[in-house]
């Protein structure tokens, strides 16, 4: 494996390049390793500060990191393989290349390694995921009449979130206490579209809890200020609202409106017993967040409290897997890249930055993180490691939960890494492999009596489901012949279109490279570092076909025409759950209990999932009349009569103008309109 660094600028390229290379050799046990055989040139590698990307021999980032000095950074990763991290020795035995960008500073290095994780994936870097699904209390202040409803999964502009909560039912229980005092509608939009055409509110409108600006009862502008003043209350202002009601029932009191201060009573207990499902742990000027980690030589686990007002607003964990042997400062840096930064897996904005940010171990970095920090806030961040008081009793609150998670995630992963390994070699064995499959993609044909053909394709990277890869393809082929024939053609038609893609962006970015090695400008230089890697950019090792002998076949020689040698293929048949191999006349038995058949199974049941959720999409939209909606004069009910009445767009369009014009609710004028909009496009075709 050989080398090559390249090193740039923010401004523009410096043609300054060392080369080395990787060799096998041989541990203390007499296994393969590898280890480095030729050093850079010293003084090849700048000592400024900088970001460095890996990548693999197809030149997909694999790993992106920063460093205060690249030289002395890089320079770790070549020392005695031996003695590297075991992930460590897995990345850099992957890699093929290498390239760094210098950067002035390390809060520049900070934010464009961010950037790069964010934009690249790199498998490799560590990547926190959230324990469980949290739920948070939203408040859609983006639309006209804000709506507050529980939330999960990804945050959207314009939604004020509070959270997140460790069930549902605990904020149904806090929204149902405050809409008493703040009555912010929380339908869905078809309910509130409903209300508003019948121009009667729901049932929350009559009991008092919303005040159905569906009917006008309030305006949008005093609706929103409902919505403020309820944001507010779940901001941590409560003292106002609590003051300001407990003086009106006072006064209604002293005015003798008796059944009125009783209401304003039950209000101001419902805001109390809201605020007692809180907890009170800080004085109540206090907003920060408690960020622990709890750890071991391959995993990790945080916990965050939330703390708003003094008082504990939500909870969140995270695990990771340790791709390097990094600290606990290191994974509190990366943690607050990925929260803060907008790669929270919860949200596309990442968390709020509170005035004060506590931690279990300070950041390598922490000039640098909380000059960033700052940035994003716009006000200065406290970030440090508290001694004594409260609030050290509390970050040991959230160690132990920490410390728990970590157990938690222990016994219900246990044996899974393993257990992927396994599989991966078992497959290796039993295909004759070279090496293991790493890399697995699957392909699937799904049709209905050789109609709306389709092709899925998914993605497996270690065993697991790689879903943002998975691609779908509606096959362009008329294949002729029964059915057999039909899904070899089509299999040979979906690969062959794939490895053609691969081929393609393969010569794209060639074309790049010699651009770069010929001394291209700078702007020409920095365009092709940044370009995003195509759809195809990456073959697999294995390619799996759901079929036998035939489909595998077909595969085969949709690589072989087109040169393809180095790419594995294998079918595996759903009746015997037999794997097939090119040109072998009988297939491979794997044992049923074993690990590498139930991950060629996963492999083949999610691509035929894939393949016939495309598949029903299609036939929906055939069946439902979407083909009709630009026929003018038509509307839904005429086209659901029209569907109704010949089966499928396919019947109406071979019918002629008379046949459509019997169907109720259908004039001979819309009847001569829809078979010209079926019809036209194919009469110029014939005549073109």
């Amino acid at each position: 494996m050989t080398f090559r660094a390249s090193w740039t600028t923010l401004s523009g390229m410096t043609g300054v390049t060392a080369d080395w290379s990787i060799v096998p050799g041989a541990d203390h046990n007499g296994a393969m390793t590898v280890r480095p055989h030729l050093r850079p040139r010293p003084g090849s590698i700048p000592t400024s500060p900088g970001v460095y990307r890996f990548r693999d021999e197809h030149g997909r980032v694999i790993y992106v990191g920063k460093a205060k000095n690249l030289r002395a950074r890089l320079s770790s990763y070549f020392q005695d393989f031996a003695a590297l991290h075991p992930r460590t020795q897995t990345m850099v035995s992957t890699a093929a290349d290498v390239d760094w960008t210098v950067v002035g500073t390390e809060v520049e290095a900070l934010q464009l390694e961010y950037s790069w994780i964010k934009e690249y994936d790199p498998r490799f870097n560590v990547k926190y995921r959230d324990d469980k699904s949290y739920p948070y209390l939203a408040v859609t202040m983006g639309e006209e009449f804000p709506r507050v409803q529980v939330m999960r999964g990804a945050k959207r502009k314009g939604v004020r979130y509070f959270g997140p909560y460790g069930h549902a039912w605990a904020i149904r229980e806090t929204v149902d206490l405050l809409l008493r005092v703040f009555p912010v509608r929380t339908c869905s939009a078809g309910v509130f579209r409903s209300a508003r055409n019948s121009g009667r509110p729901c049932l929350l409108g009559y009991i008092g809890k919303c005040s159905a600006p569906c009917t006008g009862k309030i305006g949008a502008e005093e609706h929103r200020e409902l919505a403020e003043d309820f944001c507010s209350f779940m901001a941590g202002d409560t003292g106002r609202f609590i003051r300001a009601l407990e003086g009106s029932m006072r006064q209604a009191a002293q005015d003798q409106e008796y059944e009125r201060a009783a209401r304003i009573r039950d209000d101001v207990q419902a805001l109390r017993t809201a605020l007692e499902k809180q907890s009170v742990v800080l004085s109540d000027s206090t907003d920060c967040d408690v960020i622990a980690f709890a750890e071991d030589p391959l995993e990790a686990a945080v916990q965050v409290f939330y703390v708003r007002g003094g008082r504990i607003r939500g909870r969140r964990g995270w695990v990771v897997d340790k791709v390097e042997d990094v600290g606990t400062g290191g994974l509190v840096e990366r943690f607050l890249a990925q929260a803060y930064g907008g790669g929270d897996a919860g949200g596309a904005e990442g968390a709020a930055v509170p005035r004060e940010v506590l931690v279990s171990a300070e950041p390598a970095d922490r000039d640098a993180v909380v000059a960033w920090l700052t940035e994003l806030r716009g006000a200065r961040v406290d970030l440090r490691v508290p001694q004594r008081g409260d609030k050290k009793t509390l970050l040991e609150t959230v160690g132990k939960n920490a410390d728990q998670a970590l157990a938690r995630h222990k016994t219900q992963r246990a044996g899974d890494l393993t257990t992927r390994s396994r599989a991966l070699q078992e497959v290796q064995e039993a295909l004759d492999l070279p090496e293991a499959p790493l890399r697995i993609e699957c392909f699937d044909i799904s049709n209905l009596m050789g109609e709306h053909v389709v092709a899925s394709m998914v993605v497996f990277e270690d065993g697991l489901a790689r879903k943002k890869e998975y691609r779908r393809f509606s096959i362009r082929g008329t294949a002729k012949g029964d059915r057999e024939q039909h899904d070899a053609a089509s299999m040979y038609e979906v690969v062959h279109r794939r490895f053609t893609r691969y081929l393609e962006e393969g010569a794209k970015s060639g074309e790049l490279a010699t651009m770069g090695e010929e001394g291209p400008t700078a702007g020409e230089a920095s365009e092709g570092e940044g370009a995003a890697p195509g759809r195809f950019a990456y073959p697999p090792n294995l390619v799996v076909v759901d079929g036998g002998r035939p489909q595998v076949e077909a595969a085969r020689r949709a690589l072989d025409d087109l040169g393809i040698d180095d790419v594995a293929v294998c079918g595996l048949a759903k009746r015997l759950e037999e794997v097939w191999l090119p040109g072998e006349e009988d297939p491979v038995i794997l044992p049923r209990a074993g690990e590498g058949l139930y991950l060629l199974q996963r492999v083949r049941d999610e691509a035929h999932r894939f393949a016939i959720a495309y598949h029903r999409k299609k036939r929906s939209q055939a069946l439902t009349g979407s083909a009709l909606d630009d026929v003018p004069g038509l509307g839904p009910a005429r086209r659901a009569a029209l569907i109704k009445h010949f089966g499928s767009v396919k019947r109406l369009k071979a019918a002629g103008p008379e046949e459509i014009a019997q169907v109720p609710g259908v004039g001979r004028a819309t009847a001569e309109a829809v078979h010209a909009h079926l019809n036209g496009g194919q009469e110029r075709n014939d005549g073109g």
